[in-house]
């Protein structure tokens, strides 16, 4: 982190593909260094224009090392930016003089409007709805693949209750694990319990 004297953090490449998934990561990184709001809303120049003409008794260096101090941070951040993408991805922000105008780059290009994000999201309501176990599957390795499908649904704003998430897992278990469960479900009935 900044300051702390810690190793640099390994920002994640990004190649084109799940863009929802390294934004999250990127915006981690982002606040961790103090940069995120730089990233967000950009250099803040009219901000330090209202202070001076605020505060005169500010000398015209303070103003200067205030600024260059802004700008190395934005540096700092855009370059987090050109270091995070492959090199297939970066010819798209090469021109972008700002961590913001990169950012915004972006999103604009692989976040997609609300009407590609809602069909992104019909397509994994409709694999999560029609996700099953396989019959040579562990229930581990299908929980696994299951908890993927809802992570990527929740990047896209889907909300899903704990108790639908248990109904979606016994209903779609394999009938060897229904089995199983019914198995152990019986025998804690007849063991007591340890106390």
């Amino acid at each position: 982190m900044a300051g702390s004297g810690s190793s640099e953090v390994r920002t994640p490449i990004f190649s084109g593909e799940n863009y929802e998934f390294w934004k999250i990561k990127m915006v981690t990184i982002f606040k961790s260094y103090r940069l995120w709001n730089l990233v967000e809303k950009g250099i803040p120049v009219s901000d330090l224009k209202k202070k001076k003409k605020a505060n005169e008794e500010t000398s015209e260096e303070e103003d200067d090392e205030k600024a260059a101090t802004i700008l190395m941070k934005d540096a700092k951040a855009l370059g987090i930016i050109q270091n995070a993408i492959s090199n297939q991805i970066f010819p798209r922000i090469a021109n972008a003089d700002s961590a913001k105008a990169a950012w915004e780059l972006f999103y604009g290009e692989f976040h997609g409007g609300d009407h590609v994000r809602s069909v992104k999201l019909q397509n994994l309501i409709r694999e999560f709805e029609y996700t099953r176990m396989h019959d040579n599957e562990s229930l581990s390795a299908y929980l696994i693949r299951l908890n993927d499908l809802i992570n990527q649904m929740k990047t896209y704003g889907e909300v899903l209750l704990n108790e639908r998430l248990g109904q979606k897992v016994l209903i779609s278990l394999s009938k060897i694990n229904i089995l199983s469960c019914t198995t152990q479900m019986q025998l804690r009935k007849l063991l007591p319990r340890s106390q």
